[in-house]
């Protein structure tokens, strides 16, 4: 008779899962697109990520009640296969979150190979493969260790995103840092319409930053009470960095005018040197460590959904199995980690960043129709987290207007 599968383990509290959504979404948003969002959306940058946190809101809360009602692995393809009974839906979804999530992690290597490059003077195509497989051998040794990891990394980041905030406000009003507002920007003297063109541009950018809350419901099968711990946490989430990226791209927009921090591979470090006069390799690597942690959460997160997929029968139970020392999904993580390195070696950043949006976007759409549809039918008074049917209603519309804005877009 052989062995028992082994299981993952549950070891992760509120805290620790907090921490770990402010650590992959905060790395990837305002550390690497705060320049690309600045040259597309100008003075009006902090305008496009508050839309987008407003856009990304409704969809956190429709994942806070799945996650609580099915706490599992690959949970965005298990809520679709429960609400349409669809499994080639369930596996496009599923197969869609696990290239959300390699596609993320190769725009955010770009991103940190340009801070890197700061102080180390080797070629990129270098800094990426030793960054990608570092990072992917800390997902194989284990979920504590990759949890804790991200958590120490959190606090260097989100101390990074608090000095940038205290340099900017030492320096209001000095004529030679922070102009206010910042009406350099390239879209003053514009018309409305290319006005609002560049703001809904920069929202799509922007977006991106908000990529991350939804990564929490792949970690429910190893989270302590989920169904309690699980929507706090996403919510939490949320709030934290819709806070941190407003304060951060008011202060980066009128420290650095925004056409020099659309040209920038490494924006938040120039707007240290601005504000301090401090070579901007000081903040690189504080720059570098904060996309350390979006990476890995990422490698985690997508190994998570090939792990669940292949155990609920939408992918080969190869990708389903489980390392008996690491309690890790070996195999999957390992296929996620070559995909990145492919993917961050062949494309460049801004194209990466908008394939991930729109990619997301399709997913949240998707699953708020899955939890509309599930209140329909389910009349049961819930025992957990809930929220009002109009909010999946309001998710699905706003997900899918952008997704067509987008379309639009690339198709212009």
């Amino acid at each position: 008779m052989s062995d028992p599968q082994p299981a993952l383990r549950r070891s992760i509290g509120l805290i620790p899962l907090v921490m770990y959504g402010v650590g992959v979404t905060v790395g990837a948003g305002i550390y690497v697109l705060v320049g690309i969002t600045a040259g597309q959306a100008g003075a009006f940058a902090p305008l496009s990520f508050l839309l987008a946190a407003l856009i990304a809101a409704p969809s956190a809360f429709s994942f806070a009640e799945l996650s609580a009602r099915m706490p599992r692995s690959a949970g965005e393809a298990l809520f679709v296969q429960e609400a349409f009974g669809s499994l080639r839906l369930s596996q496009f979804v599923g197969l869609a979150v696990v290239f959300v999530g390699v596609i993320s992690s190769a725009t955010v290597t770009n991103g940190a190979a340009g801070y890197i490059s700061e102080f180390l003077n080797l070629p990129g195509w270098l800094i990426k493969l030793l960054f990608v497989s570092t990072l992917g051998a800390i997902a194989i040794w284990g979920v504590v260790q990759s949890v804790t990891v991200t958590v120490v990394l959190t606090v260097i980041e989100t101390s990074g995103l608090l000095l940038i905030i205290c340099v900017g406000l030492y320096n209001i009003g000095s004529p030679d840092v922070l102009h206010w507002p910042a009406w350099s920007a390239p879209l003053h003297g514009l018309g409305p319409t290319a006005v609002m063109t560049g703001i809904l541009t920069g929202t799509l950018v922007a977006f991106f930053a908000f990529i991350g809350f939804e990564d929490l419901v792949n970690m429910a099968e190893e989270v302590r009470d989920p169904e309690r711990v699980m929507p706090r946490a996403i919510a939490w989430t949320l709030i934290v960095t819709t806070a941190l990226y407003l304060i951060v791209v008011v202060i980066a927009i009128n420290v650095v005018p925004p056409t020099e921090l659309a040209a920038s591979p490494a924006p938040l470090a120039l707007v240290f040197e601005r504000a301090t006069g401090i070579s901007a390799a000081s903040f690189a690597g504080i720059a570098v460590l904060a996309t350390v942690s979006t990476v890995l959460v990422q490698i985690v997160m997508a190994s998570r959904v090939l792990y669940g997929m292949a155990g609920s029968g939408g992918l080969p139970v190869l990708f389903g199995r489980i390392h008996r020392r690491t309690q890790t999904p070996v195999i999957a993580t390992c296929v996620v980690i070559a995909i990145v390195l492919v993917l961050a070696l062949a494309f460049p950043l801004t194209g990466l960043a908008r394939t991930t949006t729109f990619l997301a976007l399709c997913i949240f759409t998707i699953v708020n129709l899955a939890l509309w549809r599930i209140k329909l039918h389910d009349k049961s008074e819930p025992s957990h987290f809930t929220v009002p049917i109009w909010v999946p209603v309001t998710g699905a519309l706003l997900s899918a207007a952008i997704l067509i804005f987008e379309v639009a877009q690339l198709a212009g």
